[in-house]
C-alpha cells in the first residue's frame, strides 16, 4: 500500500506530521478524500474533523476551525487558524461556547456581531460532532 506525507499546521505550531494511506477533510462542498498520487489541489476547508488513516489501519483525528488544504505530489498540508487533536477537545467548553454563541445571536447585535456569533456557533457545533465521532470510534 502506498502512503502520502501529511502535515497539519495551526497558526501557532505544527500539530501533526506523519504518513497516511488516506486523508479525510471537511471541504466547503463536502467531505474530501485524499489518497496517495491524488491530483494537485488547493481548496478551502470548513470547521470540522480531519481523519488520517494510517497504513496499519489506525486513525489520527483532529478538529480544525477551517482553513486550506493543499495537495502536492508527495504531501498533503492542512493549514488552519486552530487545529486540535480530537483527544484534546473539551466537550464542556464546546457546549459553553455553543450556548454563548446562541445567546449572542438572539441578542440581535450588529450585523458583524451576528456573523461572528454564527461562526462561533458553527465551530462549537463542529467540535461537538468531532467529539461524538471520536466516541463512536473508541466505543
Amino acid at each position: 500500500m502506498s502512503v502520502i506525507r501529511v502535515e497539519i499546521v495551526s497558526a501557532e505550531q505544527e500539530i501533526w506530521s506523519g504518513e497516511g494511506a488516506m486523508v479525510f477533510a471537511p471541504g466547503e462542498s463536502g467531505e474530501l478524500g485524499i489518497a496517495p498520487r491524488h491530483t494537485p489541489l488547493l481548496t478551502r476547508l470548513k470547521p470540522g474533523d480531519v481523519r488520517v488513516q494510517q497504513e496499519n489501519g489506525e486513525e489520527q483525528f483532529f478538529f480544525i476551525t477551517g482553513g486550506l488544504l493543499e495537495v502536492q505530489p508527495h504531501v498533503v498540508t492542512i493549514l488552519s487558524d486552530t487545529a486540535i487533536r480530537a483527544a484534546d477537545l473539551d466537550q464542556a467548553a464546546a457546549e459553553e461556547s455553543r450556548r454563548r454563541a446562541q445567546e449572542a445571536m438572539r441578542d440581535k447585535g450588529t450585523e458583524m456581531e451576528y456573523a461572528q456569533a454564527k461562526a462561533e456557533l458553527a465551530s462549537a457545533m463542529a467540535q461537538l460532532r468531532a467529539i461524538e465521532k471520536l466516541r463512536k470510534v473508541k466505543g
